[in-house]
């Protein structure tokens, strides 16, 4: 009894200090249909390819409406060894990928957002030469796939944000 019971007294209280969903309604929802209306400029290089992909899959999600916004992004793909032996050879490397980028209204070519994230994988650096470059990628599939969660993440926030400044 006491198992339903918490989760219904914390739904009660928090429904009372004004949190909503940040996706409410859906895709026909404030922030669904901002994001469902977001063009994906291409991305230059590997990397970039695999966030304009993971981009576009998640905005997709939210809905499909016409283009009302354009989204360019510049990426900074880095690999940096860190980890050293006595014989001077790499045992650790830093993949690390950030974005810098732009929401801009196709309508009145205002920026409305200009904004940077980030990620990074570590690498272990083995004997095998295609062990290690394996690695490498995988590395840039995780951590694309992670930095497209956060700038959808961070256009959800700034939808929401919108919204409640133009509420009455």
């Amino acid at each position: 009894m006491i198992r339903w019971l918490l989760p219904m007294l914390a739904l009660t209280l928090l429904s009372g200090c004004g949190l909503k969903p940040l996706y409410a309604g859906g895709s026909n929802g404030f922030v669904g249909s901002a994001l469902g209306s977001v063009e994906v400029e291409p991305i230059a290089g590997r990397g970039g390819w695999l966030v304009r992909n993971a981009l576009q899959e998640r905005l997709q999600l939210l809905g499909t409406g016409a283009p009302r916004y354009r989204l360019t992004v510049k990426l900074d793909d880095e690999i940096e060894g860190f980890g050293v032996r006595s014989d001077d050879a790499i045992t650790r490397e830093r993949r690390t990928l950030r974005a810098r980028y732009q929401v801009t209204d196709l309508t009145t070519g205002e920026v409305l957002l200009d904004a940077t994230e980030g990620s990074d994988a570590g690498i272990d650096v083995v004997s095998s030469e295609y062990a290690v470059i394996a690695a490498e990628n995988t590395a840039l599939e995780n951590i694309a796939d992670r930095l497209a969660s956060q700038i959808v993440t961070r256009l959800s926030a700034e939808a929401a944000r919108a919204q409640a400044e133009s509420a009455p």
